[in-house]
């Protein structure tokens, strides 16, 4: 008997939650509506479908989880996108009817309305580059060139490297001064700010910061979440980090925490493996892994402004058993020219950008 009371139990529940999965939805976002994609400068409109024609008293409107407006009855909603970062954002609507309230969401991406200009440039000079370093990030401080370099495995050998901090002579490739990482550390991009060489790793969640002058290490922060550490770059207050993704974490170099973030596009489309970073007159010049440019960012929005097109500097280096990515980026304000070279290249290129 208990085993039967038992079973009717189960057999109600069952009953009762396929019932409230069957419940039909009253209320729904019109898609149709909507663009899949919008500008900075649009209205997005938003409006309810009620093909049972209910009573409606009003529609909240959500954007990323903040009310953004509401709406009366059906009456359509309208919202300017113009302080909306890049990228995706969430849309939800609580609409209220008869004492109840009913969700339905949907989701838009804001894109840039900039196209990027080709640039042209002029190579200025060519210097050596030690081939061992499996260049990460590079940036002059005080006349002299600092890089750092992770531990990735030869492209043909597969000899693995040791991740290093080091200064170097840039018109002979000499290395007057370098710390080494342990072996199980993959060293990422570097900046410099008052005086301290940040540098960040690949995968353990955390970065070193740096006495510039004695290579002294003085602080271990852990990221502000989870990730992946890859170009580090500075506006001479904030620093600005990318994970390999299509985002710009802006961080408070006193405790690397998240100030602010920005999501990099080129015209419509998001730009996706960001990696070594240089902050020059206002702007981020970064490499995209993977690929022989530079792109030009305004770091306030995230639009790709302009594209370096550096594919002919692959003839024009040592093809080597282990030369890697094009990568690093360091700009020289004296002189007002870019160093440009990769991942154990033979040589480094000084570059001047046409007017």
């Amino acid at each position: 008997m208990k085993n039967y009371n038992l079973l009717v139990i189960i057999l109600l529940a069952v009953f009762v939650a396929s019932c409230n999965d069957e419940k039909e939805d009253l209320f729904s976002i019109n898609e149709n509506a909507l663009k899949a994609q919008y500008f900075q400068k649009d209205q997005l409109s938003l409006e309810i479908l009620n093909p049972k024609s209910e009573k409606i008293d009003s529609v909240v409107y959500n954007m990323d989880d903040v009310i953004i407006g509401s709406s009366k009855g059906t009456a359509k909603f309208s919202f300017e996108l113009k302080d909306q970062k890049l990228g995706y954002h969430s849309i939800k609507a609580s609409t209220y009817f008869d004492g109840e309230i009913e969700q339905d969401s949907t989701r838009i991406e804001v894109v840039s309305d900039i196209e990027p200009k080709l640039l042209s440039y002029t190579i200025v000079n060519t210097y050596p580059h030690d081939t061992a370093a499996y260049t990460q990030g590079l940036e002059f401080y005080r006349d002299t060139l600092y890089e750092g370099t992770g531990n990735g495995a030869g492209r043909s050998s597969g000899e693995k490297g040791i991740s290093s901090l080091r200064k170097t002579d840039y018109k002979t490739g000499k290395v007057y001064k370098k710390i080494e990482l342990p072996e199980n550390i993959f060293g990422e991009g570097i900046t410099i700010l008052n005086n301290k060489v940040y540098q960040l790793t690949y995968q353990n969640n955390e970065a070193y910061v740096y006495n510039a002058d004695t290579f002294v290490k003085e602080k271990t922060f852990p990221y502000f979440k989870t990730m992946e550490g890859w170009g580090l770059t500075t506006d001479g207050k904030n620093l600005y980090m990318n994970d390999g993704s299509e985002r710009i974490h802006i961080l408070d170099p006193a405790t690397f925490k998240q100030l602010d973030f920005v999501n990099v596009y080129s015209s419509t489309t998001k730009i996706p493996s960001i990696n070594e970073m240089e902050w020059i007159d206002g702007k981020i010049y970064s490499n995209i892994y993977g690929k022989q440019a530079v792109i030009i960012i305004d770091p306030a929005t995230g639009k790709v402004e302009g594209i370096l097109d550096f594919s002919k500097l692959l003839s024009l280096r040592t093809q080597l058993p282990d030369t890697d990515e094009f990568n690093g980026i360091a700009y020289n304000s004296k002189t007002k020219t870019l160093f440009v070279t990769g991942k154990n290249w033979d040589k480094m290129f000084e570059i001047r950008i046409n007017k």
